[in-house]
């Protein structure tokens, strides 16, 4: 019987898997990630309370490793040394793919640099879900994950952004994306194309496309909770 997906045969090297898991809605798992999971020898987690709920949720048990962006640099030495040993480790992150503005680099980077095994199992991602249904250019795209918290440095980049030649996409928070708005709308200007996506495969999801003049006011008189994904169109773009 040929092994499960995610588990190693007898004889042969660990490797790392990298698992993309849902956004929000947990039917966007896939069979493929689900049985990895399940084969592997540990999950390797950002948090493992809520890869815990996740687990618990397949009805899978197994023991838990936590990597953050606080103790990331250790852990990848502790991941790719039991790799190195002929273990199979799942890497997830909270939401989405592992290593898109969220931890995983370090993890990956040092398996590489030992030749062991990276296999990704791709999924869920915010940007690719957004650009997806944005209507916007997808020929050519720039993700800068989360802009600075302060507001000079937003301003600063979106001067630069006023002539961009692709779509740009970001994250922003909820505590910041109402002043992101205000200052879009007066830096790239009030037919500026951008489109905003909420709450991506959740309950409350909503996406966005128009000019500024008319995005802005929409999405400041609904919900500002949430987690928040931006896409800015081309200088030159237009409906």
């Amino acid at each position: 019987m040929p092994p499960e997906h995610g588990s190693a045969p007898r004889g042969t090297a660990g490797r790392l898997l990298v698992v993309a898991t849902p956004l929000g809605n947990l039917g966007d798992l896939t069979e493929r990630a689900r049985q990895a999971i399940a084969g592997c020898d540990a999950v390797a987690c950002e948090d493992t309370r809520v890869t815990g709920g996740l687990l618990r949720h397949f009805d899978v048990s197994k023991p838990m490793l936590a990597y953050h962006e606080h103790n990331e640099k250790d852990v990848a030495i502790v991941i790719a040394d039991r790799i190195a040993g002929g273990a199979v480790i799942a890497l997830i992150t909270d939401a989405g793919t592992p290593g898109i503005s969220d931890p995983g680099f370090r993890v990956t980077r040092e398996c590489r640099k030992r030749g062991l095994t990276v296999t990704p199992l791709p999924g869920p991602c915010a940007i690719v879900a957004l650009l997806s249904t944005s209507g916007l250019p997808t020929n050519a795209f720039r993700f800068v994950g989360f802009l600075p918290p302060k507001s000079a440095a937003r301003r600063r980049f979106l001067e630069e952004a006023k002539s961009a030649d692709e779509t740009i996409v970001l994250h922003e928070s909820c505590h910041r994306i109402a002043d992101f708005l205000a200052e879009m709308l007066e830096l790239l200007g009030p037919d500026r194309v951008v489109c905003v996506g909420r709450e991506l495969t959740k309950l409350h999801e909503t996406i966005r496309t128009s000019a500024l003049k008319e995005l802005v006011p929409a999405l400041l008189a609904g919900s500002l909770k949430g987690e928040f994904t931006v896409a800015i169109a081309p200088a030159d773009f237009a409906l």
